[in-house]
């Protein structure tokens, strides 16, 4: 396949033709954020990008919001990138043949979905077998519909080969900071996201944002678990001792809790233990081997292994970026 990606006469490379997908409905800072991420790249490194907003039929396309984009008709013109944006479940689940055709073509280099997005590149086939995220929300309604993809609904964005996912809305700007990274390295991507105010990677999974977790899941049910889980955060929590907390049967507990917050016993105690390590360690001159007992990682190898893991970066890393 041609890629579109132009080339000057002396073998360097010009532009890269990115195409922001929409449809009626649409969630406009999905479109919006990856927008503004490639124009101010542009502005550091001229030539780079080129943005085209495409749309099945072309016109004047309206978002959820009521606020309209101009599109081009979506057509199966080569493009480096295809962005695809995400809305509102059941108009996303309405407009997907157009679009998900377009993606099982060989007219783009990679291809991203941001935040339900992901349910078009799953609708292809694209992501079967592979890795992927899309918002903590819809993430029930994407395991039944695509039981074929590995979704992690505890990532901000995803990358598996030439194919990136993202959580939802804002987390579009995380994904195309990265693929801005991937394309033109870390100083253009760091100098875009100070422009733009933003972190150039930001700590943390959706976890930390989900109003399941904060409410005890859609029932409520886990409330004072969850709430008591961060009260003895370094002690043994074992899906037994959950369990007998919740005086219901290991099994019923594990299947019920994960089915009403969303997450596993086991990831949601990571993820309490690495968002009270990471205050610790972003706010404080505390010893890392005392944070990592007291969060109940047991000794600071352990939990550096879970911050590379969930932040990208070390506890030592992240204390110095935040200059404590």
């Amino acid at each position: 396949m041609t890629l579109a990606i132009r080339i000057k006469p002396n073998g360097r490379t010009m532009r890269r033709e990115i195409a922001i997908v929409v449809f009626p409905g649409f969630q406009l800072l999905d479109a919006a954020g990856p927008i503004a991420v490639f124009e101010m790249a542009e502005r550091f490194r001229p030539e780079s990008y080129a943005i085209h907003v495409v749309a099945p039929g072309g016109g004047v396309v309206r978002s959820s919001s009521g606020v309209c984009l101009t599109a081009a008709p979506l057509e199966h013109t080569l493009f480096d990138t295809v962005i695809v944006s995400g809305g509102n479940l059941a108009q996303v689940e309405a407009g997907q043949s157009g679009i998900a055709a377009l993606l099982a073509g060989d007219a783009w280099r990679r291809a991203a979905g941001v935040c339900s997005g992901a349910f078009f590149l799953a609708e292809s086939g694209l992501l079967d077998g592979r890795l992927a995220t899309t918002h903590w929300a819809a993430a029930e309604r994407f395991r039944q519909l695509y039981p074929k993809v590995r979704l992690d609904a505890d990532r901000m964005f995803v990358r598996d080969g030439k194919l990136w996912t993202s959580a939802g809305i804002s987390a579009g700007i995380d994904l195309a900071l990265a693929l801005v990274e991937d394309d033109l390295g870390p100083g253009i991507a760091r100098r875009t996201a100070q422009q733009l105010v933003v972190h150039q990677r930001r700590h943390g999974g959706q976890s930390q944002y989900s109003v399941l977790m904060e409410q005890g899941g859609k029932t409520g049910r886990f409330g004072e678990l969850i709430g008591w889980m961060r009260t003895r955060l370094d002690e043994p929590m074992s899906v037994e001792r959950l369990a007998e907390r919740a005086a219901m049967s290991p099994r019923n507990f594990a299947r019920a809790f994960a089915a009403d917050i969303g997450a596993t016993p086991a990831k949601v105690v990571e993820g309490l233990r690495l968002e009270a390590a990471r205050i610790a360690v972003e706010t404080g001159h505390l010893n890392l081997e005392h944070i990592a007992m007291s969060t109940g990682f047991g000794d600071a190898s352990r939990m550096r292994r879970a911050f590379v893991r969930a932040f990208g970066m070390s506890p030592q890393d992240l204390r110095r970026s935040t200059g404590t």
